[in-house]
Order: structure tokens, then sequence, then C-alpha cells
């Protein structure tokens, strides 16, 4: 059997952000708790949706403590604000950070049983939809205005936790490329990337099928075509789009089958050094393509060549995996991506403990290819 959850609705287009008043109205809602961060408020992408309640005459709340990698305190903190606030949704305007803690806002809130946070890890037992949220993403990767997944750090346990869950789901999805025109060309790289690792993990996981590869096929397909683009001129609004529509199909695949182990591995990257998760994934994914070969899955990477672009006549499976893998290589050191994890921090006698938390990591039973411990720390030495 396989289930399929998305969006009640969602919007695409310059200027979609409108819509918010017209759902809010639409719905019967009163106040908005506005989740943003700090940088969206300072550089003015925020005051675009605080004009769009301004108008529509929606009181709101804004709260702003959210870190690049969110925690459990982010969390806390989050829902005690939206208890006292009064509102009644949740507009969260973001990457993959803001949104995830609105998704921890909104599901704890609900579901106060869960309020200690780390009850939430993995698949979670909730019984209530979380506080109705309008989802917002101002880069093109995460794709988490359109899962059900979320990623909160437990900070005393060095760990990131991966919360699943049908319940946190956005209500809306609002993906407006105007809101992702200033992002910087790492950020556009790193996030562009991350959103490739989505599309590729989830077209070769254990629980890919019909419909999730149509969906990944497509994703992968136009990310080939407009990431650069967007990384090198960052104001054509046609790559902009192509990207913002890229990441969101991305999601609708991944979110409803699983990931594998880049997404493990890159988890704790960020656990232990704050390490930028698009980064992390776009740093692993050709060397964990690699290892994915010898899997039955190698029969899909001709298909994930031909989508990046490659001629793919008269290749058997071997030239395939190989034309795959340059491919998605080639683009990464394109847009600037590190290629080695001494470049970003990573600290060689962490190596082990790294391995460990990437083999526990939830990610991990998606993989084509059944692993280890001792498989994941060869492949962290590897790109070390």
């Amino acid at each position: 059997m396989n289930r399929i959850v998305l969006n009640e609705i969602s919007y695409f287009g310059a200027g979609c952000r409108s819509m918010i008043a017209v759902e809010a109205r639409r719905r019967g809602y009163k106040k908005a708790f506005f989740v943003t961060d700090a940088a969206l408020i300072q550089f003015g992408v925020a005051v675009k949706i605080e004009e769009v309640f301004k108008e529509a005459g929606i009181p709101y709340e804004i709260f702003s403590d959210v870190k690049a990698n969110p925690t459990i305190a982010n969390v806390q903190n989050g829902v005690e604000a939206f208890r006292q606030s009064g509102a009644d949704f949740i507009v969260a305007l973001g990457g993959g950070s803001v949104i995830d803690t609105a998704k921890g806002v909104g599901i704890v809130y609900n579901n106060p049983d869960f309020a200690d946070v780390k009850s939430l890890e993995g698949p979670a037992d909730t019984r209530h939809r979380a506080v109705p949220t309008f989802a917002l993403p101002t880069t093109a990767g995460t794709a988490a205005e359109v899962t059900i997944n979320y990623v909160i750090i437990d900070e005393e346990a060095r760990k990131k936790m991966v919360c699943v869950d049908p319940n946190d789901i956005p209500s809306v999805a609002l993906v407006d490329p105007e809101l992702m025109m200033s992002m910087p060309r790492g950020l556009t790289a790193a996030t562009g990337m991350d959103a490739l690792t989505h599309a590729i993990e989830g077209y070769i996981t254990k629980g890919a099928w019909t419909m999730s590869d149509m969906f990944e096929m497509k994703a992968i397909e136009l990310i080939a075509k407009h990431l650069k683009t967007a990384v090198d001129n960052g104001a054509d609004v046609g790559a902009r789009e192509g990207m913002a529509v890229a990441q969101y199909i991305a999601g609708m695949g991944f979110s409803n089958v699983g990931l594998g182990i880049v997404h493990s591995m890159a988890h704790p990257l960020g656990a232990f050094y704050d390490t930028p998760h698009g980064v992390a994934n776009a740093l692993l994914l050709p060397y964990v393509m690699e290892y994915n070969a010898q899997s039955p899955a190698a029969a899909k990477y001709i298909d994930i060549a031909r989508a990046m672009g490659i001629d793919t006549t008269g290749m058997d499976e071997k030239a395939g995996v190989s034309a795959a893998v340059g491919a998605v290589r080639e683009l990464s050191l394109s847009i600037g991506i590190p290629q080695k994890l001494r470049e970003i921090g990573v600290r060689e006698e962490d190596i082990p403990a790294l391995s460990v938390a990437a083999y526990n990591d939830v990610c991990t039973g998606g993989n084509p290819r059944d692993t280890s411990i001792a498989d994941i720390e060869a492949l962290y030495r590897k790109a070390f």
C-alpha cells in the first residue's frame, strides 16, 4: 500500500502571497502568529507579508526566535509566545528552519502531551492536527511547506531529531518566487542542491513508486535546467520560478516515500557543527550515490543522468551510473559547493561518533542499499 499526503491547497507564482488574506478570510481566522527570522526582517522580506496583513486588516504578532538549525528551546519558546498572542493561525515565512519551527509550535500547542518536544522524534503518534499554518518558503530547497517532516536539534544530546507526522503539514502553501529573489549566491547554491538531494534520494529510496518517481524525475530535470542560472544571476525570474516549483515537486515525492543516508549523514553535521543542511547534503551526495550504485537502485541512475541533461543513448547500467554521478558532481562544482568535509570544519576525530549518529538516523532505513556503521564511517572518511 502507498500513501500520498499533500497540502489542502497550494498557490504558485509571483505575488501569490496576497492569497494569505483570501484564505484567512475564507476560514474565519482572526489573528496571525507570524513566524520568521531576524535576517528576513532585516533585509525587508518580512515586510512584504506585513503589508498583506495590514491591507487586509489582519492583526498579527511576530515571533523571530529561530536559529538556522532550530532547537527544542526555539519550539518551546514559540509555543509560549503563541499561547500569549491570542492568535488562531500561524504564518511561517522563511527557509526550512523557520517552517520547521512553526510546525513544532503548531503540533505541540495542539498536542500538549508532546511538550518536551523530544517525544516527537521519528513517527509521532499525535492525535490532533497542528495549529492551522500557512507556509511561505524563501529558499528553494527544503520543501518544508509541503512535507510531513521537520527537524529540530536536541542540543543536550547533540542530535538532529527528524520528526515525521502527517498532522504537521501546513494547511496552505504559498510558493512566491518574489520572496526568494534576495537569496545570496551561496544560499541559492546550497538550498538548490538540497532540493536535488531530495529528488535523487526520493527517486531511489526503497519506498519509491510510480507516483513519487513522476515527481522526482521532473524535479531533477527542472533543477538541472535552472539551478546554475539562479546561482549566477539571482535576478533571473524564470530561474527563480523554476527552482521554486522544482523544490516543491521534490518535496511532494520524498515526503511520502522517505530518503536515505545522504540525509542520515548530513543531520549529525548540523548537530555537531551547525553546518547548513544544504551544504552538508550537497557535499555528501556524489559519494553516497557511488556507494548506492551497488544496489538495485543502480538501474535508475541512467534516468537520473537523462534528467540531468545527459545524452544516454546506448548507455549500459555501468555507464549510466558514471554519467549520473558525474553530472551531479559537475553541477556541484560549477556553483561552488565544497567537496571535502575538512573544508567545512569537520574534525576527523569526530567521525566515529558521527557514524553512529548517522546510522541511527530515521532516514537510514530508506536507503536503497542496506548499510552499517562501518560503511558509513568509510563514506565519511572518503569525503573527508
